[in-house]
């Protein structure tokens, strides 16, 4: 494959993606108190993870080791750096700074792991890409308050957000504030509605309830970002605050205008957190809907007015796969809530999880956010996850996780020479094996770097190069113009 010449501005930021719940592990250490993350038990595919009631002696939690990065770090920030890492996406566990999540100080020892960790990258010009909230709600905040559906929930964010900006502010350019705050509109799913909204249902709530709790959460998130990007940018200008979607594009699955319908609906109903933090206001078909179900969570003039000075410097968000929808008798209102709706589309091959892998549309994706937003974007995850198999001398082949990769950075840089896009950099997620969200399994592999553990636990935790590391060092090194 020859070497082409690309678009990608020079200070692109080339990278990789990782959250403090699924790789640091130390989930009591040094004064941690327990997040949400830390209830869920080992799942697999097709196989839910238990979100339980407090941490359960003989209950597997995958997260409470994951793959002991705080005590690593070090290490594995100069195999980044030995890739040639520009950035290094990760976020900051919120109970390593307020255990409880309503202390009126901070954890001193959660603040200076971050400075230390924070100097290791910068130590080898690696910019930090922080995420201030990664499905680490502290579970306290849950029991005590319900989670996002408390108005008071949104002041022990900013307090934390404000206390990050503050302590970090010299080390730390590039923030966001929630990690796929999109992910909730499939409110049916427990792990969904838990780790986006810390709203865990115990009492056999119907779904018309669950969905209004849903957007009452949803707005108390949507002004704490607004007051977190504003205090922010009080404290340093320079800075560069984005917000985070999971960008799972959506197409009709025939030419049916009912099916053609159906898609467009359920893009507004997925993506509209995206139009409130770029735009600063409620989209037109998302107020006429929220009204028309009951469902309009109250939103006061004051709300109103946090939300327009509170908008976002760029559009973070992730993308594995698509999906396709198909219109159905039973489904009058174009309402999406998630699977329910979803067809197998013929024209994609599909992965061991049984997701399609579609790299034209990251093109497509890219394009759409720039035509709604008109702001730079950034691709904070994509990646494959995989079976990786060791050889007997030690070495991993993982040509199938390459030719993900090199499929879509193809894509990505027509979208940035043809098309316009403004991008800022892109941070494959899972740059090192680590616990899967969805699943709790470390089988799930996304890495260039493999870590020496299985689901259950057993193994030295010990780190190995794989293939697509020496690929994916020289794809940076060329600015992605060798991708062979």
């Amino acid at each position: 494959m020859k070497k082409m010449k690309t678009g990608l501005r020079d200070d692109f930021l080339w990278g990789g993606a990782v959250a403090a719940n699924q790789l640091e592990g130390a989930w009591n250490v040094d004064g941690k108190g327990v997040s949400v993350s830390d209830i869920m038990t080992a799942g697999a595919y097709q196989k839910p993870r238990e979100i339980t009631d407090g941490i359960i002696p003989g209950k597997n939690y995958p997260n409470h080791e994951a793959i002991d990065f705080y005590h690593r770090y070090k290490d594995d920030i100069k195999l980044f750096s030995e890739m040639g890492f520009k950035c290094f996406r990760t976020s900051i566990a919120w109970t390593r700074i307020f255990p409880n999540g309503d202390e009126d100080r901070p954890n001193e020892a959660g603040l200076k792991f971050y400075d230390d960790m924070f100097d290791e990258c910068l130590k080898y010009g690696i910019e930090p890409v922080i995420t201030l909230s990664h499905f680490e709600m502290p579970y306290h905040l849950v029991t005590e308050y319900g989670g996002w559906r408390s108005r008071k929930v949104i002041d022990f964010y900013v307090k934390f957000a404000k206390v990050c900006f503050d302590r970090y502010k010299d080390k730390v350019k590039y923030w966001m504030t929630f990690n796929e705050i999109n992910n909730q509109i499939t409110f049916t799913n427990d792990f969904n509605i838990a780790t986006d909204s810390g709203l865990i249902f115990r009492n056999n709530e119907s779904e018309a309830e669950r969905e209004k709790l849903m957007y009452i959460a949803s707005h108390n998130e949507l002004i704490a970002s607004a007051l977190a990007v504003n205090i922010g940018h009080q404290i340093n200008p320079k800075f560069v605050i984005g917000n985070m979607v999971n960008f799972t594009l959506i197409y009709p699955a025939s030419s049916d205008p009912k099916d053609i319908l159906l898609a467009e609906k359920s893009m507004q109903r997925r993506y509209w957190w995206a139009d409130v933090q770029t735009r600063g206001e409620y989209p037109l078909d998302m107020v006429a809907y929220l009204k028309n179900n009951d469902l309009m969570p109250n939103i006061t003039a004051e709300d109103r007015v946090i939300l327009k000075e509170g908008t976002v410097d760029f559009v973070g968000f992730s993308y594995y796969n698509s999906i396709t929808v198909k219109y159905r008798d039973n489904n009058p209102e174009y309402k999406f809530i998630g699977d329910r709706e979803t067809v197998k589309n013929p024209n994609l091959e599909y992965n061991d999880w049984g997701w399609p892998i579609d790299p034209v549309g990251l093109r497509y994706t890219m394009n759409w956010l720039t035509e709604h937003y008109h702001k730079p974007v950034m691709i904070v995850e994509n990646g494959f996850g995989a079976y990786d198999k060791v050889e007997a001398d030690g070495s991993i082949h993982d040509d199938y996780r390459i030719d993900y990769l090199r499929a879509h950075i193809e894509q990505m840089i027509k979208a940035v020479d043809e098309d316009g896009v403004d991008l800022l950099g892109y941070t494959p997620w899972g740059c090192i094996d680590l616990v899967s969200a969805g699943t709790g399994q470390m089988s799930k592999r996304y890495g260039f770097i493999y870590v020496d553990k299985d689901d259950e636990g057993n193994g030295t935790l010990a780190r190995s190069k794989k293939d697509s590391f020496y690929w994916y060092q020289k794809v940076i090194n060329s600015n992605g113009a060798d991708l062979s």
